[in-house]
């Protein structure tokens, strides 16, 4: 496909690499900005600036009219909030703002990045799209992304709106510094010498940015894709990250147990949150012990995606991080 888009979250991690990617390939892009800051950085990266929110119905038609897709990247990932509303507000609601919008300007088809948390396998399971969800959240994040894709996709069929999400796991890649990747960072500079064994479920920026364009081409309405590159033990990632960086040289894994009481995670993953006071919760605790773990095949299948390797995407993130001072340079 061709033509402009209309792109929403341009300027978080995942839309901004998407924003490349369709400017890369010589696409018009208008992007949906809400501040100076944003509109500033949308326009440096060669978007065509919409100024509005998800609930601004006049910006997002005026934005969208002429367009062939909507790229909808634009949501709250945040954990151990104490008020849910603005999340369950942005994630659901602004969901369904787009598509309304989106279908009132005749739009072709919308992508809509969802998450792989939407899937809800149950413990020990491996997640893929068919999987039956377990019936309960563990996070009000996961709530929001899980009620957001159903909303999407019940107004698009309602409104005759063809509606593809994306899935993604753990994004992870240069770019990338708050959220998850602090756990990284702590890794590699030997902050974290304490650890809990449990499964992780990641996939690179650019596989990322690329299953959104392939799903504009070749995704079935309707359908959702998972995107996973990777899901390894905490133990291999460690492995891993110690072979290309020589940190840390030392890691002691707590029993699970132990870590379900908080004592061990308070202090090993005091950052996963994103929060500047190192705040856990019992989401964060929920969320790390249950693991994920991903079938993402679909993608490779159908929209004809091809992961980048794990140790690829580690070794491009810690060369990304080294050139800014923020952890070592890769051995070797």
């Amino acid at each position: 496909m061709g033509g402009p888009v209309f792109l929403t979250g341009g300027s978080g991690f995942v839309g901004g690499a998407l924003l490349r990617r369709l400017v890369a390939d010589g696409r018009e892009v208008r992007a949906l900005a809400r501040s100076d800051a944003s509109a500033a950085e949308l326009e440096a990266g060669g978007a065509t600036v919409v100024r509005g929110d998800l609930f601004d119905h006049g910006a997002l038609l005026t934005g969208m009219r002429g367009c062939a897709t909507v790229f909808h990247v634009a949501g709250v990932n945040a954990m151990c909030a104490r008020d849910p509303a603005p999340i369950m507000r942005t994630n659901v609601d602004g969901a369904a703002s787009v598509v309304r919008a989106a279908a009132a300007a005749k739009i072709v088809r919308l992508i809509y990045t969802s998450s792989a948390t939407t899937i809800g396998e149950p413990a020990g399971a491996i997640g893929r799209e068919d999987t039956a969800h377990r019936g309960s959240f563990m996070s009000s994040y996961e709530r929001s992304k899980f009620l957001g894709e159903r909303r999407a996709f019940a107004l698009g069929e309602e409104l005759g709106l063809a509606v593809v999400a994306v899935n993604p796991s753990s994004v992870q890649g240069p770019g990338r510094t708050g959220g998850s990747a602090t756990l990284l960072l702590d890794i590699v500079n030997g902050r974290l010498p304490v650890l809990v064994n449990t499964w992780l479920s990641v996939v690179d920026i650019e596989d990322c940015s690329a299953a959104h364009v392939l799903a504009e081409r070749e995704g079935v309405p309707g359908r959702r894709y998972l995107v996973s590159g990777a899901s390894l033990e905490v133990r291999t990632a460690v492995a891993l990250l110690r072979q290309a960086s020589g940190h840390p040289r030392r890691a002691w894994f707590a029993p699970r147990a132990f870590a379900a009481g908080g004592g061990v995670l308070a202090s090993a993953f005091s950052r996963v949150a994103g929060r500047e006071n190192g705040r856990i919760c019992r989401e964060t605790v929920r969320t790390l012990l249950h693991g994920h773990r991903f079938d993402a095949s679909l993608a490779e299948r159908e929209l004809g995606l091809a992961y980048t390797p794990i140790e690829t995407t580690i070794r491009r993130t810690l060369e990304w991080y080294a050139h800014r001072g923020l952890a070592p340079a890769p051995i070797g």
